[in-house]
Order: C-alpha cells, then structure tokens, then sequence
C-alpha cells in the first residue's frame, strides 16, 4: 500500500474513534525512527506499552533475544497506552510505522479499520493454539489481525475472614440471588458488601460488562430487559447499602483500596491486584463473576496484542513474523505473562501457570469464560457503546434516571 493510499484509509472517522478508545485505557518519550530500514537485516522497531520496564528488565531483554534470534537489532520504544495509539496512527500517515506493535486490544479492530495493520493471513502469524474467545478481540471484518501476549480480565476478591462472621459459605455464592443474599448477612453482621468501579470512564463500562453479560445483554441492545436488570442489580445494591456511594467515583485502584481496609467482603477487581492481594493482611479468595442464573459470567479480556503494521517495503514482513512468534511462543509466554501478571491465551501455557502457582485456577477459570469488547464485529462501534454504557451507568446509580430510562438514552444515542 502506498502512502497516498495509506493515508485515504484513515479518515477522520478512524481517528476520532481511535481517540475514545485511547482515551478510555490506562509514558514514555523516544523516537520511533525507523530510517535505514533494510530488510531481513539491520535494526527493526518494536512498540509497547510498557514503559514500566527499563532496559536491564527481562522484558527487554526477550526483545533483544527475539532480535538476535532472527539476525536484527531490536530498536524498543515503550509508551503509555493511549499515548501509543496516537503515535501509532500518526506513524501510519508518515509511511513510517514500527515493524511490530504491542498494542491494547480493543484498539486493534480501530487500527484494522484504519488500513494500519496487516492480517495473519498476509503475515503468516500462527494463532491455532490461542483460545478462540480471546483471539477474537483481534478479529474484524472476518480477519485476524495479530496475536494476544496475554490477558487479564476481572473477577471477586472476597475477604474471608468477613465472610466467615456474617455465616456466610463461599460455596453457596453461585449466581446473582445467592451473592445478593450474602451481601445481606454481611451487612447485618456490621460490615460492608461488595465495591467495584462505576466511574463515567471506560473502567466503569469495563466493570459493568460482566453483570450486563451475565444476564445475557447484548452490546447491540443496550435497552433490552437484560441490560436492565443489570443495572437494577447495581442500583439496588446501593439502595440497600450493600455497595457505597463511592463506586460513581472510583476508579479501580480506589475501589481496591477500600477492599483492603479489610471492611469489605467483596471486591470486583482484576489480576493486576494479585500483588497487592498479598500485601493486604487478611485472607483473601477469588471468584469468577457468577451470571444472573449461574456459571462464570463473560468478562471483558484486558491485555495486549502483538500486531505488525503494514510497510511499504514488504520484504520486512517476514523477519517482523520472526520476532513476533518468538514473543508469543510457548517458552517465552510462561515468563512474561508472569511478568505482565497475565493469563496466558494457550491452555498449554494456562496449564503451566497453575502448576506453578494454584493460586491462579480461577483467574483462569475467568479468562476462559472472557469475552472481548470489540467482539461480535463490533469494531469502531465500541467506544460509542461504552461512553453511553457509563453514562447510564451513573445517571441510574446517581438517581437522577431509572436504569429503564437511562439505557432507553443510551440505545437512543448509539444510533
């Protein structure tokens, strides 16, 4: 694709829905410079979102492994996420894009769209041992465009020790009755239920996924009676006192940070905060997010991509494959996906994960039942949904809108 015609593909309708995406997730400065491009030899760049990790970090130092396994230099800029996805789109314009891109997943159908990356059809990239339901976050239009290095998703933290006062068995909590009921008995043993995250941002949306599928909603239909009873489980929490005011205001992190005051019995969070978990002092369990009738509701799979972006000099693509499968292979992903604290996207590594660490079968159990936010083809059309989803979510919450109201808007903007 030449320049000229790179640059017709993304419109400005791309670039605008790039930016709510970008907008919606969690920097670094350095220069995505890849002049003297050779291909098959010399240096070829890699972008991430990873700034965290310096150059003595063993996530750099797979790069330069990767690199020197396919005969380059690996040239490594780390940028914050949404910070990537605008340098990412600028580069496409520029004829002047990485080799390979590491790049959050619901951004990767917007990229897609926008003619700025490739497929794993034109690339030759090898996704059979990825699960399905996390490989689709990277699909459009019926291809795939890249690879997940990993996936994090969310699930319940519950505090064991408040749970064991109110009499309450974890075992017993296996859908939407039963947890409400042991919100309850908690609430009358003195202390506080469940805090999760309903700010009017994507971590909002991205909190509410889990109940809006588990009751059987559809992105497409944000007014359906499931949606609705979704959101009239949350506003009933509050109404009861079962959930704190505080959710329309917290993010993820505040929402953990009330968890580990040790008040609380429940926490909707995610594998980012195993860490932390341990650092709480109280004991601590995780279950996946029970559907209204039962099983593990769908969450919304986090995690990065691994992509390459369309070059005018074709010849790159093949050592770009090189570098990409040497990221994703089996022997590589065990290491950083414990790093990334990730689920890993292939059972075979999933099955290592648990050997290693027991500790991590329901966040497993949860990534197996995710679901990705762009799914169902939904592409670009997802950040529109997402921004009306927590807008909703707050009018319904706040009180100033029923959740039949709120989500009749809502569906009412989308189209």
């Amino acid at each position: 694709m030449n320049s000229s015609a790179r640059q017709r593909r993304l419109t400005a309708a791309a670039l605008t829905a790039l930016a709510v995406a970008a907008s919606a997730t969690a920097c670094s400065s350095g220069s995505g410079s890849t002049d003297a491009k050779g291909a098959g030899s010399g240096t070829y760049t890699i972008w991430d979102p990873y700034p965290q990790f310096d150059k003595g970090s063993a996530w750099t130092k797979l790069l330069d492994k990767c690199g020197s396994q396919a005969g380059v230099k690996i040239e490594r800029t780390g940028f914050d996420t949404s910070d990537l996805a605008n340098k990412t789109l600028l580069a496409a314009q520029q004829g002047n894009s990485p080799d390979v891109l590491i790049v959050d997943n619901p951004v990767v159908s917007t990229l897609a769209e926008a003619g700025v990356l490739t497929t794993t059809d034109d690339n030759k990239l090898d996704t059979s041992k990825v699960d399905p339901n996390l490989l689709a976050a990277g699909q459009s239009g019926g291809k795939t465009y890249g690879t997940p290095i990993g996936a994090n998703t969310l699930a319940l933290y519950y505090n064991k020790e408040v749970l064991k006062e109110a009499g309450v068995d974890i075992a017993s909590v296996k859908d939407w009755k039963s947890l409400t009921a042991a919100l309850a008995k908690v609430k009358k043993a003195g202390k506080k239920g469940i805090t999760f995250s309903a700010i009017g941002t994507e971590e909002g949306s991205f909190q509410f996924l889990p109940w809006f599928w588990g009751a059987g909603a559809k992105l497409t239909e944000l007014d359906s009676a499931q949606a609705v009873s979704a959101l009239s489980l949350w506003k009933d929490w509050l109404k009861q006192g079962y959930a704190p005011n505080s959710v329309l205001n917290n993010t993820q992190t505040t929402s953990w940070q009330e968890f580990a005051s040790g008040d609380y019995a429940f926490s909707e969070n995610g594998t980012w905060q195993l860490a932390n978990a341990e650092k709480v002092g109280f004991e601590y369990g995780v279950l996946p997010i029970p559907g209204a009738g039962g099983g593990n509701a769908a969450a919304p799979t986090g995690g990065e991509f691994v992509t390459i972006p369309v070059q005018d000099d074709t010849g790159r693509y093949a050592t770009s494959q090189k570098l990409a499968t040497c990221l994703t292979s089996t022997d590589n992903l065990y290491d950083t996906d414990t790093t990334l604290s990730y689920v890993a996207p292939t059972s075979e590594v999933q099955d290592k994960q648990v050997a290693a660490n027991a500790e991590l079968k329901p966040w497993i159990d949860a990534v197996k039942s995710a679901k990705g936010r762009t799914s169902d083809d939904l592409g670009t059309t997802y950040p529109k949904i997402s921004e009306q989803m927590w807008k909703a979510v707050q009018s319904a919450l706040s009180g100033a809108e029923s959740p039949e109201e709120a989500l009749a808007k809502a569906q009412s903007a989308v189209k």
